[in-house]
């Protein structure tokens, strides 16, 4: 009776070694570098490709629109400018706003339609440099101020997200909304909308 306890002790702790072996096989890492322009989705959520699509196609349909014709027609010879006042992340996740707004000013700056006017804390580095270039700099190399440019329109808007999922599949939808003010008029001028669906389902398996 005694040699069937330890037997089965043996055995017990043999398919205990077997199995942390197992794990720490499974367990080992390996990273290798890609183009960073090739999308790695791991899961559904928002991610640079997005980010970068959805600029992009949103730019190509705003500066379709006939405000920009308008401006061309009533200002011959000067580019309009554009000053980003808030994007908004209202989604159910984090994501990196700031690199959604690079990826529009490069998409509005590649078309060579329109250009960007800084604002926030970068409007006001600028003036500071400007003061320090006036007390400081001399006479045939310092800037002016007083010469700011302003901004013909300003571009705001919103990222929202829902997320439905059941039995292991998750369902996430992502809504864009943008929209193009005329400073001067306060005229919206374009209003944007993209939507972005993803699909995952976990795989069961089986032992």
């Amino acid at each position: 009776m005694k040699s069937v306890s330890i037997a089965k002790m043996f055995k017990t702790t043999g398919m205990l070694v077997f199995l942390t072996l197992l794990a720490s096989g499974c367990a080992g890492v390996q990273v290798s570098r890609v183009e960073a322009d090739k999308e790695i989705a791991l899961t559904d959520k928002w991610n640079d490709e997005d980010s970068r699509l959805v600029a992009t196609e949103m730019i190509e349909d705003m500066m379709g629109f006939p405000w920009l014709r308008r401006f061309n027609k009533e200002h011959p010879g000067k580019e309009p400018t554009i000053v980003v006042q808030r994007v908004r992340n209202k989604s159910h996740e984090h994501i990196a706003v700031d690199t959604f707004i690079n990826d529009i000013k490069r998409a509005v700056m590649r078309s060579g339609l329109a250009g960007f006017i800084v604002s926030g804390a970068e409007r006001e580095d600028t003036r500071r440099e400007l003061k320090e270039q006036d007390m400081s700099a001399s006479e045939k190399s310092r800037m002016e101020m007083g010469e700011e440019q302003g901004a013909n329109f300003a571009l705001s808007g919103t990222i929202n997200s829902m997320v439905d999922q059941l039995d292991g599949k998750r369902v996430t939808s992502y809504q864009v909304d943008l929209k193009l003010i005329n400073v001067q008029t306060t005229r919206e001028e374009w209003n944007g909308q993209k939507k972005i669906k993803k699909f995952q389902q976990r795989s069961k398996f089986s032992f």
